[in-house]
């Protein structure tokens, strides 16, 4: 099965870190971001993996090599000018013929891949989208009224949303819908399909999940890779051996 992980971006949230290497080879305990990635993906069988850069491609591919010594293959595609978030893909449209993966290069989880996959592979959508339930707790009262008379008052509700969580199911035909050599997001096209009426899959994750876009999200994931992602690793060494 196939996957791609999005690595062009230039990381300018995570400076002065970003400013020597790109931020997918940043490390976390004892891997690069972009290793933690690519040994989940290769957990759940997907056994090539498509890497879209842009910024210091060049590192990223000196770093990886071929994929053989995580037991895939990996390839590099390179944007010549800035894409955004889809359209990368549309440069590897011809290497596609069935449902893949798409993924940030700066996303940490423990989704199972395989039942997203299969969830996304059974749905009548071009694109399956992941999202993530977020509860933000607030810090004031939520005053509720009519006219001048108070009727209630929520002492500091938690504030939930769902958000895109980064990971996506997108099936070949869904080409149709993105611009030739222009910078286009995915949630440019999330929207484009839903304007078009084309339907649009949701698949919420329960696992844990950790978008490292800040630098406190980067301190967050060095606290938390050993909970959660130095086992998975050992665990992916010893089924491999």
């Amino acid at each position: 099965m196939k996957a791609v992980i999005l690595a062009g971006g230039l990381g300018a949230r995570l400076k002065p870190f970003t400013e020597i290497i790109p931020k997918p080879l940043l490390p976390i305990g004892e891997k690069s971001v972009m290793e933690i990635q690519i040994e989940r993906l290769k957990k759940f069988g997907f056994d090539e993996i498509y890497l879209a850069t842009n910024y210091k491609s060049q590192y990223i591919e000196s770093f990886f090599g071929d994929g053989s010594r995580y037991g895939v293959k990996l390839f590099i595609s390179q944007e010549k000018k800035p894409l955004g978030t889809a359209g990368p893909l549309l440069l590897l449209k011809e290497k596609f013929t069935e449902p893949f993966i798409v993924m940030n290069g700066d996303i940490l989880s423990l989704i199972d891949f395989s039942k997203l996959y299969d969830f996304a592979a059974k749905q009548d959508s071009l694109l399956t989208i992941s999202i993530k339930k977020e509860i933000t707790p607030f810090d004031f009262g939520n005053i509720f009224f009519e006219g001048d008379r108070v009727t209630k008052i929520q002492e500091k509700p938690n504030i939930t949303m769902y958000i895109l969580a980064g990971i996506y199911v997108l099936k070949p035909e869904i080409f149709k819908f993105f611009p030739k050599d222009e910078y286009f997001g995915m949630d440019k096209l999330i929207m484009k399909m839903l304007n078009e009426n084309s339907e649009v899959s949701k698949y919420e994750i329960s696992e844990y999940w950790l978008d490292i876009g800040r630098l406190d999200d980067y301190e967050k994931a060095q606290e938390i890779y050993n909970e959660h992602f130095q086992e998975n690793g050992n665990e992916l060494q010893d089924s491999d051996n």
